[in-house]
C-alpha cells in the first residue's frame, strides 16, 4: 500500500448539507477519510487509486443548489497524525462513554476509551460511531461471541469488551485500520479481541451471537448474507455507515433474509438500525 495520499480540499456553500452530500458521494469512490474544515471538508484517497478523472460522475459537484470550490495535493503518510489532531474531537455519549485521544483529559465516564485513529479516522463518521455506541450501551453483551465488521478504530470492539463480550472479532479491508485496531486493543488493555485484515470472505464458517457493522450501505448490502449466514437464532445485528434516504434498501435486504426491525437511532441524517435474527 502506497504511504502517499491525495488530499481534496473542498470549500462548500451551504456547508452542512452539501458536506453530507459529497462525502456519501466520495465514498462510493475511492475516497477513505474526510476531515471537517471551517469551509468544508478535506477528503483523502491512496495515489495508487487515484486519477485525474476521480471526480467526474461526483453529481454535487454539477448541482445548481451548492458552491463548491476545491484544490487537491500529495500528502505523505507523516502528516496525517497533525491533520487529526487538528480536527478530532472527543465523543461523549449519554455521559455513559467518551472515546478520546492520549491527548485529551479523562473523564468520569463509566467507559472510556483512548484512541489514536490515525489514517482510519473520519469525521463522516462521527454520527454513526455515536449511535452505534447508544445501541451496545443498551445492550446487554456480557459473553456475547461478537463480530465488529469494518472495525476502522475498533472503537466499537472495544466497547463491547469492556460490556463484557468474548471473544470478539475485529475485521477491516485496510492494512491501517488493522494495525490501528491492534494498537487500540492494546491501548485499552483488551484481552478478547483478534484483528483481522481482509473482508467478509473471512467470515465463512464463523457463527456470531453480535455482528457490529458501520460501514457503508454499499459494502452492506453487497455482505448482507454472509452476516446472516453467520448470525447466531436469536443474534442481534448493529448496522449504520449510511443516511436516512437508505432505510429501505437496508431493510428490504434485512427482511427478505429473515432478520426483524428492532429500532433506529438518527443524527444528522446518519441513522443506525439494530435488527434481530
Amino acid at each position: 500500500m502506497s504511504n502517499i495520499y491525495i488530499g481534496y480540499h473542498f470549500t462548500i456553500e451551504p456547508k452542512e448539507l452539501g458536506s453530507e452530500i459529497l462525502i456519501a458521494e466520495l465514498g462510493e469512490m475511492a475516497f477513505e477519510s474526510f476531515t471537517e474544515t471551517e469551509t468544508g471538508i478535506s477528503a483523502f484517497v491512496q495515489k495508487d487509486l487515484w486519477d485525474e478523472m476521480i471526480l467526474e460522475n461526483i453529481q454535487i459537484l454539477k448541482s445548481e443548489e451548492f458552491t463548491i470550490d476545491y484544490h487537491f495535493e500529495e500528502i505523505e503518510q507523516v502528516n496525517w497524525n497533525e491533520e487529526w489532531e487538528k480536527n478530532f474531537e472527543p465523543i461523549d455519549v449519554d455521559g455513559k462513554c467518551h472515546v478520546r485521544a492520549p491527548f485529551h483529559p479523562k473523564t468520569d465516564a463509566e467507559f472510556d476509551i483512548i484512541i489514536e485513529p490515525k489514517m482510519s479516522f473520519g469525521t463522516g463518521h462521527h454520527e454513526t460511531t455515536h449511535m452505534m455506541i447508544k445501541h451496545l450501551l443498551e445492550i446487554d453483551v456480557d459473553g456475547l461471541k461478537t463480530l465488529d465488521m469494518g472495525c476502522g478504530t475498533a472503537i466499537l470492539a472495544i466497547l463491547a469488551e469492556m460490556k463484557g463480550a468474548q471473544p470478539i472479532d475485529a475485521i477491516d479491508i485496510d492494512n491501517w485500520c488493522y494495525l490501528n485496531s491492534i494498537e487500540n486493543a492494546e491501548r485499552n488493555n483488551c484481552k478478547h479481541i483478534t484483528v483481522y485484515e481482509g473482508e467478509a470472505s473471512l467470515l465463512k464458517d464463523k457463527k456470531y451471537n453480535l455482528i457490529i457493522a458501520n460501514i457503508n450501505r454499499n459494502i452492506l448490502l453487497n455482505d448482507m448474507q454472509a452476516y446472516v449466514d453467520c448470525l447466531n437464532p436469536k443474534g442481534i445485528l448493529l448496522l449504520s455507515g449510511f443516511y436516512n434516504e437508505d432505510i429501505p434498501f437496508i431493510d428490504a435486504s434485512c427482511t427478505e433474509k429473515g432478520l426483524t426491525y428492532i429500532k433506529k437511532f438518527e443524527k444528522n441524517n446518519w441513522v443506525s438500525l439494530k435488527y434481530v435474527n
